[in-house]
């Protein structure tokens, strides 16, 4: 048999495959349930005939494969560029850019790559400044006072003693390059049209990567969106910030004393006056990092600059490095707020005796209640056992004995519940770590904060739930599903507290006038499926951000309660409630905020996408597209 036939089958299988991860997602009761073992079984057998034939699949971004996307997908041609020149001729306005550049990041050779790397591109409207020039040794000095001489637009800029502001040139905007990276020839142009179709912003990102001596390009960290959790822990505007002028003079420029994280210090200092709707990304890789691509900055200039910044703006927070960036720490109150925890079962006595008892045992949080819903179970050693934890102090079990609406069951014990934050907690749940409940109760009681998520783990230790994904599978996914615990991630997200557009109700702490502000869980349309997305989703429209965190660690038995269901009823109701959720948010789950659209909505690791779903810089040319196989 040949490649091009054995390629068809793997095409046959992967469409099966797809169809059955989509059907066993919504045969189910909610996102949090795990793909089971038969779908696990032929993803397996899919990566074998994949290997046996050298088939090229679509790997994680390492290497070869990322390579090859970058030259069908991030490469502009002349033709390309003539365009782009044609388009920025026709602006009314034309953003001019003061391009600092850190002295302390940057030796001679490096540096004669980022002028290079100027001087290309196709947008013109800039100056170059080296700052810490006195970091610099003399070979660079001389370096720019020979460029200089031929091209005006590049400077020496000693800073000593003096803030930095843009004093050199009339300029619109700064762009801060706090590490040693080269730009592609379209970074500038893509950040004026930002600019140009968003006079609004005040501060702009994009996408990185790293390059090598010979100019191959690896490591790419596609951002999500502004995302302001995430940036406490990895600085979003690394290597490239681009800053309003004036915002920049607002906040002081770039301070002295020069410490070792001063991109973060200044990009701190201006996300305090800019407002999140102000900032912008730009989903395209426009700096290649030189050498390593680390998250964490200075470690202990990290940590003093992050201090700062909470000390600025009045926040009872503490940020520590850790190997993967920073965490941030939310003070408690000295009285811990009253949390409510809601348990649903039916039946299911192990599995409800091992969360319980692990929840009694392993939390350290003092000051909770247990509402364990009992939905109708017939079992006479559950129900003995259910009636001695009615007699435990805190632990009350409420019978209800309503047809199964997951919805309506955690609804009508939240109408009950006495805390003033409530945890929806599933009964395959089990508590490991003693400080789970303190890490989600910290952050739920942030101002703007929602749902908070935890990181839920399969027995066996790999990832089950880091944050829900939109779009992926057709509604949802989760983030790194069966990723090793302690593995990074895409840019480290497996290990960083972050916003998403929604999580798992699996496990969920919100506050209890938050719940009943958004009306809760929808028991009329999502009485089974998805009804934490949509209660998420309807937290974020009401202007909260959900936020993930793998502080709060959890084992996940996933799927061990109720199965699948296969009857016609069940299967129409849950495309029912499928098309629901796109009736109601398919624009959001299209184009999640909290995701990339470089990135695969065909798996939930954080690959690539064969081809992006980002606008072409110009019109596009015909590519190749990638099938969605796995090896």
């Amino acid at each position: 048999m040949s490649n091009a036939q054995l390629q068809r089958q793997i095409d046959v299988l992967e469409g099966r495959i797809g169809a059955l991860q989509e059907q066993i997602r919504t045969l189910t009761r909610s996102t949090s349930w795990r793909v089971t073992a038969p779908l696990r079984w032929a993803t397996d057998c899919l990566r074998r005939i994949a290997r046996g034939t050298g088939v090229r699949a679509n790997e994680p971004a390492q290497g070869g494969p990322y390579s090859e996307w970058v030259a069908h997908y991030d490469a502009p041609d002349a033709t390309s560029f003539d365009a782009v020149r044609l388009e920025t001729g026709s602006w009314a306005m034309r953003p001019r850019f003061l391009i600092l550049v850190n002295g302390d990041a940057a030796g001679a050779s490096v540096l004669k790559g980022v002028i290079g790397s100027l001087l290309a591109q196709t947008y013109a409207e800039w100056r170059l400044c080296l700052v810490r020039e006195d970091a610099a040794g003399e070979e660079i000095r001389s370096l720019l006072d020979n460029l200089g001489t031929t091209d005006s637009r590049i400077q020496r800029l000693a800073i000593n003693a003096v803030e930095v502001a843009p004093t050199s040139g009339p300029a619109d905007w700064v762009v801060w390059l706090d590490k040693a990276c080269t730009l592609p020839a379209h970074a500038l142009f893509c950040v004026a049209r930002e600019i140009v179709e968003h006079p609004a912003a005040s501060m702009i990102y994009a996408d990185e990567d790293r390059i090598d001596a010979e100019g191959r390009r690896s490591d790419p960290f596609f951002k999500p969106d502004w995302n302001p959790d995430l940036f406490l822990g990895r600085n979003l505007f690394s290597p490239l910030a681009c800053i309003r002028a004036s915002l920049f003079e607002d906040v002081g420029g770039l301070r002295q004393p020069f410490d070792k994280a001063p991109g973060l210090d200044l990009a701190l200092r201006c996300i305090e006056r800019a407002s999140a709707e102000s900032i912008r990304h730009i989903p395209r890789v426009l700096a290649s990092v030189f050498g390593s691509t680390s998250p964490a900055e200075d470690r202990g200039a990290g940590e003093r600059a992050l201090n700062r910044h909470f000390e600025r703006i009045g926040v009872a927070a503490t940020a520590k490095a850790t190997p993967f960036g920073f965490r941030t720490r939310y003070a408690l109150p000295p009285q811990r707020p009253f949390v409510s925890l809601i348990i649903p079962t039916r039946n299911a006595l192990d599995l409800v005796r091992q969360c319980i008892e692990s929840i009694v045992m392993e939390t350290a949080y003092p000051n909770y209640e247990i509402l364990l819903v009992d939905n109708d179970s017939d079992d006479p050693e559950a129900l003995a056992y259910f009636a001695a934890l009615g007699a435990q102090q805190n632990i009350t079990v409420i019978r209800d004995e309503r047809p199964f609406n997951y919805s309506a069951l955690n609804n009508a014990a939240v109408a009950r519940a006495r805390g003033e934050l409530i945890g929806l907690v599933n009964n395959d749940i089990e508590a490991i770590s003693p400080g789970w409940l303190d890490e989600m109760v910290s952050l739920a009681l942030q101002p703007g904060v929602g749902a908070v998520g935890a990181k839920l783990l399969y027995p066996d230790m790999t990832i089950q739930h880091g944050g829900v994904i939109l779009g992926v599978g057709g509604i949802a996914g989760h983030a790194h599903k069966h990723l090793p615990s302690t593995a990074l991630g895409h840019g480290g997200r497996a290990q960083l507290v972050q916003s998403f557009s929604a999580v798992t109700a699996a496990c969920l702490v919100v506050r209890k006038s938050l719940y009943e502000q958004v009306g809760g869980l929808d028991e009329e349309r999502l009485g089974v499926a998805y009804n934490d997305v949509d209660f998420c989703l309807r937290l974020g429209e009401a202007g909260f951000r959900n936020v993930w965190t793998p502080y709060a660690e959890l084992l996940h038995h996933e799927s061990a309660t109720r199965g699948l269901e296969v009857a016609n009823a069940s299967r129409h109701r849950l495309a029912r409630e499928a098309g629901w959720m796109q009736t109601r948010w398919g624009a959001l789950i299209a184009n999640d905020p909290a995701y990339n659209p470089n990135l695969t909505l065909n798996f939930e690791d954080f690959d690539l996408a064969w081809p992006p779903r980002v606008v072409p810089l110009v019109s596009p040319h015909p590519q190749p597209a990638r099938k969605a196989s796995k090896p």
